[in-house]
């Protein structure tokens, strides 16, 4: 279970930091997913256990993701934020093969 938390209301620029916990030791890949504007859910980052990251090209230079592996918790630092990251934004784990399980989300909104 993934248990995302730390969304709220920021003004445009603003910082805003999100959590995600797992109730289980995690090998592999956890990240976060987000849906803006009614499009389709896409990816911000992932992070794997050994801190390997990948970012979605509107993250690069704002988002920053890390990763505690004592406590199978990431977090999702987003800075210089913009009305147009307003959405949900999705906790994920990928396992080895592939398939992701999703967190619930949690609301992310920016005001201008």
């Amino acid at each position: 279970q993934l248990q995302a938390s730390g969304g709220g209301l920021v003004q445009a620029g603003g910082s805003l930091t999100l959590s995600c916990a797992a109730s289980q030791f995690i090998l592999g890949t956890m990240g976060w997913y987000r849906k803006v504007n009614g499009a389709e859910r896409e990816l911000v980052a992932t992070i794997a256990r050994d801190g390997t990251t990948n970012y979605a090209d509107f993250a690069k230079g704002r988002f920053t993701i890390s990763r505690d592996n004592a406590d199978d918790t990431i977090y999702l630092q987003m800075s210089n934020l913009d009305p147009e990251d307003t959405g949900v934004y999705y906790c994920i784990r990928r396992r080895l093969d592939g398939y992701l399980y999703w967190g619930q989300g949690t609301e992310v909104t920016v005001s201008s």
